[in-house]
């Protein structure tokens, strides 16, 4: 009878370590503790009891630890020195003598206690083992079975594991029943005190970018590499994409003969259209890629402010925007830049009253008539600053300039601009900017007026400041990307150059020294290339 209980125990550990699928070892440690709980209960809550049950045989060997001291204050817990060595002969003070205990039976308190231990202990070893298993497959595709629907949120049997689908991670309108077999991107796992969470997505970029991975070989080998993914989930997306391979077109190998690849992506998209397009690593014309359908007739890049505009034909502005301006957005998504479009009608308007605007600035600035003012204009002039310092002979040459004109002209320019110069100085005084900070290399008195309007007003503020604070930055962290000005708005200062300042006002305030402003040293070189510059030298 004794060994068939225990076969039975072992079977009993066997089956829940498969059914679980955890290690046997586990499941006996589980056991193990039952067993321990349920012998304190009867010999008392501060006996130290250890249970041990063999792998094996099946066989459960019970124990009492007992502390060698030298006076007993408590005979349940602790044995004398002497009593200790008649067990064991070298048994010192502060060791522990294990004390055989007989078999009991587990009474139904204690057996049902046992049983919470069991289940609490296999309970944590198999989310631990969910957890272990597919943190490390965040980024992969996972298919499963739709075990439950909770309020939108689709709940996942992968088999080894549960995940949810939450409800803004499915693509609109689409629906699933219990039973329906589910294809999603694992995004994150999280531990949490009810188990792993394994959190799915349909909406995910990457999703887009892991199914063209399964459907096309070439993608899977690494000869094309999917460089950006912009989607509007289950309506359409823009996808970048390139060939390490010159003889291998990335567009044609991923939209498959009569489409066949880029349709099985459609088909588990529930039909969102997809663009596929050549990334470039030239943004403008990685941009025309982006904007199509469309047509572009010209682009303006800027680069400082990370933005571009593009001017199409007047027939293809809406086909370059979009419904609802989509495909202008999702090529912004797909580039990473903000993107404006004009038609040529709008951009040539837009480039008369430029003309306008420059004429009449000549016209007042330098007191000249309107046809002079033009005539400035149309050579290409576009500010005070161009005439003062533009070479003489190169005014001079203007049809119908002399000597004398281009001089008059350029006087009459640098006049205009020491009167600016103090009215600046003036208004930087009032605004209280310290006389210092005008000498920090590439500060305008301009610019001082600019500083002390955003209460910038000596060389420690100056240095205190970070780039952006001066040029302004991109905020993507709306569904738009959001431009913030800074300081130095509308003086063209790039960022380069606004680091340089800041880096120079804190030299000057003592932050910093020459050797931290020097750049680092080129790494040595190494290997073939060591051995081809020593061979020149």
């Amino acid at each position: 009878m004794v060994s068939a209980n225990r076969l039975e125990l072992l079977q009993i550990a066997e089956a829940v370590a498969r059914d679980k699928v955890i290690d046997k070892s586990i499941v006996l440690e589980a056991m193990e503790d039952a067993i321990q709980k349920a012998a304190k209960s009867r010999y008392g809550q501060e006996t130290e009891i250890r249970a041990e049950i063999n792998p094996k045989s099946g066989e459960i060997r019970l124990s009492r630890l007992m502390l060698v001291v030298d006076a007993v204050d408590n005979d349940n817990i602790e044995i004398s020195v002497d009593d200790a060595r008649r067990k064991n002969p070298a048994a010192q003070t502060g060791d522990y003598i294990a004390e055989t205990l007989p078999p009991f039976d587990f009474g139904r308190i204690a057996a049902q206690s046992a049983k919470q231990v069991i289940v609490q202990k296999v309970r944590d070893a198999e989310r631990d083992r969910q957890y272990q298993e597919y943190k490390d497959r965040i980024g992969d595709i996972v298919n499963g079975l739709v075990k439950r629907v909770e309020y939108g949120n689709v709940i996942v049997d992968l088999g080894r594991g549960e995940a949810i689908v939450r409800r803004d991670e499915l693509l609109p309108r689409e629906l699933f029943r219990v039973g329906d077999r589910v294809r999603a991107y694992v995004y994150d796992v999280r531990r949490e005190p009810r188990g792993p969470q394994i959190f799915l997505s349909r909406t995910h970029p990457q999703f887009m970018a892991k199914l063209f991975g399964q459907e096309v070989p070439e993608i899977y080998d690494g000869v094309i590499e999917i460089k950006a993914v912009a989607r509007d989930p289950g309506s359409r997306a823009k996808i970048a994409v390139i060939s390490r391979d010159g003889s291998i077109d990335p567009v044609g190998a991923c939209v498959g003969m009569r489409g066949s690849r880029v349709q099985a992506v459609v088909q588990e998209l529930q039909g969102e259209k997809i663009d596929i397009i050549p990334w470039n690593l030239d943004a403008a014309t990685f941009i025309v890629n982006a904007l199509q359908p469309a047509q572009v007739v010209k682009v303006v890049l800027d680069e400082d402010s990370e933005k571009i505009e593009v001017v199409v034909p007047d027939d293809q502005l809406s086909l370059a925007i979009g419904r609802r301006g989509q495909n202008v957005r999702l090529a912004s998504q797909l580039t990473g830049w903000d993107i404006d479009i004009l038609t040529e009608a709008e951009e040539s308007e837009r480039r008369q009253k430029e003309f306008v605007s420059r004429s009449q600035l000549f016209m007042d600035a330098l007191d000249v008539d309107e046809t002079l003012g033009q005539l400035l204009a149309a050579e290409g002039f576009t500010s005070i600053e161009d005439l003062a310092y533009v070479e003489i002979m190169e005014l001079a040459s203007i049809e119908g300039f002399d000597e004398d004109m281009a001089a008059e002209v350029q006087n009459r320019a640098v006049d205009h601009l020491a009167r600016i110069e103090a009215e600046h100085d003036m208004k930087r005084r009032e605004l209280g900017v310290e006389d210092e900070l005008k000498e920090v290399p590439g500060v305008t008195t301009a610019m001082l007026v600019a500083f002390g309007e955003n209460d910038i007003k000596n060389v420690e503020d100056l240095a205190g400041c970070a780039t952006d604070d001066l040029v302004g930055w991109i905020d993507r962290s709306g569904p738009e990307p959001r431009r913030e000005a800074g300081a130095l708005d509308g003086f063209e200062v790039s960022r380069d150059e606004a680091e340089s300042m800041i880096m120079q006002a804190r030299l000057k305030a003592g932050w910093i020294t020459e050797a931290d402003l020097a750049p680092a040293p080129a790494p040595a070189p190494e290997g073939e290339e060591a051995e081809a510059e020593a061979a020149q030298a």
